[in-house]
């Protein structure tokens, strides 16, 4: 019977999804270089990213594409434009400390959480069908669930980037007014602040669970040395 023909590095990199994370990147890149000078086209092409990461999941699954190099470059991409936005979001708002920490979040927690998926051998880092903490475990167990969150911790952060005119204003005072101006900006107001409330209670549950887990890990380790 033939061989089964070896895969090489390069067709990894060319997986289909791989190719769309790397179309995310680009997407990315343009959208932060006129953020400033487009911030519509800037909104339209963040989203469009963000749209992409349930895209190139969907290619993985179809095609048997899934890879650890795309796992990576997908939450690496998530990760480094959402904390882009924070940032600027942290230059444009005052107290600008409340997105820096935001970053810092989501960053640690996501960080944590690849690295302990590694260590206790799993093959996904949304694999916590061992936790004992319920909303842990319905986060990543409903999809639906998932997709509220992260969309409406997406679209929060747009809207928060497109609402203000000029630089240094009060992160409460824009809110309020904005929402007292239009009614349906409050109700989408509302409903993305609770799935993004939700979303940064997952990521302290999440960045606590990884972090117990580590130290698990060097508990066992330092134990069999002893034995």
């Amino acid at each position: 019977m033939a061989d089964k023909p070896k895969l090489q590095m390069h067709t990894i990199y060319l997986y289909i999804p791989n190719i769309i994370g790397y179309f995310r990147v680009l997407l990315n890149c343009v959208a932060f270089e006129l953020c400033f000078s487009h911030k519509w086209l800037f909104a339209v092409l963040y989203f469009t990213s963000f749209a992409c990461d349930a895209l190139d999941g969907w290619f993985a699954r179809k095609f048997n594409q899934v890879s650890t190099f795309g796992a990576v470059l997908d939450m690496v991409t998530d990760r480094v434009s959402t904390a882009c936005l924070l940032a600027l979001l942290a230059q444009i708002y005052r107290p600008g400390l409340v997105f820096l920490s935001l970053l810092a979040l989501d960053i640690t927690s996501h960080w944590l959480q690849m690295y302990s998926t590694f260590l206790s051998g799993k093959a996904s880092h949304k694999d916590v069908k061992d936790s004992t903490n319920w909303l842990f475990k319905f986060y990543y167990g409903n999809w639906i669930f998932m997709a509220y969150c992260c969309v409406s911790c997406e679209v929060l952060y747009i809207i928060l980037f497109l609402l203000p005119q000029r630089e240094n204003q009060d992160l409460i005072d824009v809110l309020v007014t904005s929402g007292k101006q239009s009614l349906p900006l409050c109700v989408l107001l509302v409903l993305v602040l609770f799935g993004w409330a939700i979303k940064q209670i997952v990521n302290v549950i999440q960045m606590k669970t990884a972090a117990d887990t580590c130290v698990l890990y060097d508990i066992e380790r330092k134990q069999k040395q002893k034995s």
